[in-house]
């Protein structure tokens, strides 16, 4: 008998209107056959990553600092790899540059230059205390001496940025970690010529960690700032600390940030993961998607009351949709052990509205 013969052989009373949604449907175990209706166990592993996100793992931007060359010149030493733990202050790589030199010379130059104006400035303000001069001469030095102060202060700051040691001329540029932590890059090999500016190593504190999650729209608009968020097949959890406004136009989904405070150290930046988010408040049952049924603006899920070899029963019940994300449903209306059906739902739908099987 095909599919269509065994719809239409089912008793009247199966084949309803929404109106009377609570008359069972008597199916015989060949039409459950036919139609591929499968159940499940509400509250089983019903593939449990169905209702898994995407992320990806990033640290946070005031964890990151780059460790640039001030000034352009040859790398002579690395002192340190990827992977590696640095401290704040540590020497990481040595450079070696002719810009440096004019550096350390153009601040010699004005600091003696600084220095000499202020002895001419104590003098005149001598000379001019004993009437010798003219206050327009004595306001001179004093204005050339603060030019040249400023010059002078200038070209050191010019050379604290730029890592040379003042007050001599010579040596190498080191290039200090300025904070604790990882190396995650390097941008440079031994013996390599670099410009100003450089990226010699990216380093980063690794605790906590950022997941960037992205979620459709339908599903971010139900998530509170503080939500759980856990790592698939993970012990590790964090809480949702972001919630974006912009919408990809490609994906239709939403961007969302969650901090890592506990586990990081099985976290690694750019790595992608999967993420469960549970919903503050929010209760209820796991379905699949493909376990609900909607029609004429309400939703059902289909719950087997009676079964034996030769049919089964199912009850079409009213549920609520809380969330929704990836290929599973979070609603209110199924109690977890109930058995429902997971396949086959768009025929036990076509019973329930009284259309005929395709």
């Amino acid at each position: 008998m095909s599919v269509r013969n065994s719809l239409l052989a089912l008793p009247l009373c199966a084949i309803i209107g929404l109106s009377s949604a609570a008359e069972p449907l008597q199916l015989q175990a060949a039409q459950v056959k036919a139609l591929g209706i499968e159940t499940a166990m509400a509250g089983e592993d019903m593939s449990t990553r169905e209702g898994t996100l995407p992320a990806r793992v990033v640290v946070p931007n005031e964890q990151m600092r780059v460790v640039a060359a001030p000034v352009s010149g040859l790398v002579e030493m690395l002192a340190v790899a990827p992977g590696a733990t640095v401290k704040r202050g540590q020497v990481v790589a040595h450079l070696a540059s002719p810009q440096a030199l004019e550096l350390q010379r153009d601040a010699l130059q004005s600091g003696s230059q600084a220095a000499l104006l202020q002895q001419t400035l104590k003098r005149d303000e001598q000379l001019f205390a004993e009437g010798l001069i003219a206050e327009s001469r004595l306001q001179s030095t004093r204005a050339t001496a603060a030019q040249a102060a400023a010059l002078a202060n200038e070209r050191r700051q010019g050379l604290a940025l730029a890592g040379a040691a003042p007050g001599k001329l010579g040596g190498k540029l080191a290039l200090t970690a300025t904070i604790d932590g990882v190396v995650l890059e390097q941008g440079v090999q031994l013996g390599q010529r670099v410009d100003t500016s450089a990226m010699i190593y990216r380093i980063a504190q690794l605790s906590p960690l950022w997941l960037e999650i992205q979620a459709p729209l339908t599903q971010a608009s139900s998530l509170k700032i503080g939500d759980a968020v856990k790592i698939a097949n993970s012990e590790v959890s964090g809480k949702l600390i972001a919630i974006g406004r912009a919408v990809d136009a490609a994906s239709q989904t939403v961007l969302l940030r969650a901090a890592i405070r506990a586990g990081t150290k099985t976290l690694h930046p750019g790595q992608v993961v999967e993420v469960e988010i549970a919903t503050t408040g929010t209760a209820g049952t796991r379905l699949p998607a493909s376990a609900v049924a909607r029609h004429d603006g309400k939703t059902f899920a289909f719950i087997q009351t009676a079964a034996d070899d030769k049919s089964v029963t199912f009850a079409a019940r009213p549920v609520r949709v809380l969330t929704q994300g990836g290929n599973s449903v979070v609603v209110d209306g199924v109690k977890i052990g109930e058995r429902i059906a997971i396949r086959g739902v768009s025929g036990l739908k076509a019973f329930l509205t009284g259309v005929g099987g395709e």
